[in-house]
């Protein structure tokens, strides 16, 4: 037989029994049990519940100001707050972040949650709302439909950052990578096919390339997220609301959380309008497209280890097959390939759920959170993943790679200034043809003399542009007399 306890609370559908030791109430229980959705509540996302709490403090330092919640109801409405910003009773962010009523319950929990906590720090017992009640006070001169916005933008600003640290530490990670390979020479490619020379340095210096200007993208982002609505309660008219208080608590929420937000200059618009939540899932998305190609490039590039490109090792992580001895797969890229995918779905989830809003409001802002928190965790998982099990061991193959340029055709688009289109063209036929080098079939051709070869395909002359002297001169000393027959050949 259970000893727990129970205390009973009231709401329009009649009495419920509350475990005694919950500080959320009868609208969290009720929303508990109806929303059995994703098995994820609030709690698994703090920075949610730190900007309810931060929202919620906001708005007892307003009313205060302007006379209408007492400064005992204040003081401990805000003490509670500062536990909740603090870490503290996340455990009692129990409803499913996927839920109806546009967030109604996740404004509630907040709401019970904070007023009991404060009812006991007042030195009452939870439940006796006589007190000081949940939606009276905690929730006085706010909407869900203000303060559930405020709150996601809010969180999302949290989760930019947090996902600009890790893109930082992926960013220095594959620049510390260009800079340890810059004087590796290897094959470029197009389309899979052999191109023209670059170092292994420049290929990895576009992946830290790439990472920084989708961090100077999100930078731009978060300026539209740090504009809310909070004093528009129900629909943006403010009913409810004194009329000093839209910017008596964006000051205080200002302070709070130290984000230079501002309240929107139409505020019926901001309650309906979700346009700020796309275009953050679209940098997201953009995001994990890049991080998707550089993972498929780093699958590429360490294929083998004898029969693919084998130009990189990745550091060995695990065991890759349960039926072949000694394989080894590049797990972690892969992991990184699975985030990007799902990234994309969530990016369609707000792409609808924002399009799906009816007049003055938006009902599906719980799944956009959804979606746009998952994205940013899990980006933010693996860039950290990918630079520090990953990137930071990454090593050349340097004896491959010069193998392979010496063996390559596509040396001959080098030449291309010295002995022209055609004779280039010719001598990359010849030597596929007879399998030897492009410097074998010029030497023989005396096309080029060695000198003059060597100085063409010095690594410096095969990498970055340059100005070519008496190239008409080089064409028709070094290729008068042959260039009819290397193209009959």
């Amino acid at each position: 037989m259970s000893n727990q306890k129970f205390r009973v609370e009231y709401d329009l559908l009649g009495e419920r029994q509350v475990p005694q030791e919950a500080y959320y109430g009868v609208h969290t229980l009720r929303a508990k049990e109806n929303f059995e959705i994703s098995g994820t509540a609030i709690s698994a996302y703090p920075n949610l519940v730190i900007a309810l709490a931060a929202v919620k403090q906001a708005a007892a330092m307003a009313n205060a100001e302007l006379g209408l919640l007492r400064p005992d109801l204040r003081d401990a409405i805000v003490a509670a707050c500062i536990e909740l910003r603090e870490g503290r009773l996340q455990d009692q962010f129990v409803v499913d972040i996927i839920q109806g009523g546009a967030g109604t319950s996740t404004n509630m929990n907040a709401n019970e949650v904070i007023c009991n906590r404060a009812l006991e720090l007042m030195g009452h017992e939870r439940g006796e709302y006589m007190y000081l009640h949940p939606n009276e006070h905690v929730n006085l001169a706010q909407s869900t439909n203000d303060v559930y916005p405020t709150a996601l933008r809010i969180a999302t600003f949290f989760a930019i950052e947090h996902l600009l640290e890790a893109m930082a530490r992926l960013h220095a990670a594959f620049d510390e990578k260009a800079v340890e390979f810059a004087g590796l020479l290897k094959l470029g490619r197009t389309q899979l096919q052999d191109a023209v020379p670059m170092t292994l340095g420049q290929e990895f210096s576009t992946y830290a390339v790439m990472i920084d200007e989708d961090m100077a993208r999100l930078r731009e982002a978060s300026t539209l997220i740090r504009e809310i609505n909070l004093g528009a309660t129900a629909i943006g008219t403010g009913i409810t609301a004194h009329p000093e208080y839209a910017r008596k608590a964006l000051e205080a929420l200002k302070q709070i959380t130290g984000i230079e937000l501002s309240t929107a200059p139409n505020l019926i618009e901001a309650t309906q309008d979700c346009g700020a939540f796309v275009q953050i899932s679209g940098v997201l998305k953009r995001i994990a497209v890049k991080l998707s190609k550089t993972c498929n490039d780093l699958r590429l590039l360490s294929s083998g280890p004898r029969a693919g490109f084998g130009e990189i090792n990745l550091p060995p992580m695990q065991a890759g097959s349960s039926i072949m001895p000694g394989k080894v797969n590049p797990v972690i890229p892969e992991v990184v390939n699975q985030v990007a995918f799902e990234v994309f779905g969530n990016d369609i989830t707000v792409t609808f759920a924002a399009e799906g809003g009816q007049l003055q409001l938006n009902a599906f802002e719980p799944i956009i959170a959804s979606a746009l928190f998952r994205s940013f965790r899990h980006l933010s998982a693996a860039c950290i993943t990918l630079a520090e099990k990953c990137v930071k061991g990454i090593t050349a193959n340097a004896e491959h790679l010069r193998e392979t340029m010496d063996r390559s055709l596509a040396l001959a688009t080098a030449l291309n200034p010295y002995i022209g289109y055609k004779n280039a063209t010719a001598v990359a036929a010849e030597a596929h043809m007879q399998g030897t080098t492009i410097r074998e079939v010029v030497l023989r051709r005396q096309l080029m003399t060695e000198t003059q070869l060597d100085e063409a395909l010095r690594p410096e002359a095969l990498i970055e542009p340059r100005i070519y002297e008496n190239l008409a001169n080089v064409v028709a000393v070094s290729g008068a007399g042959h260039e009819q027959n290397v193209v009959a050949q």
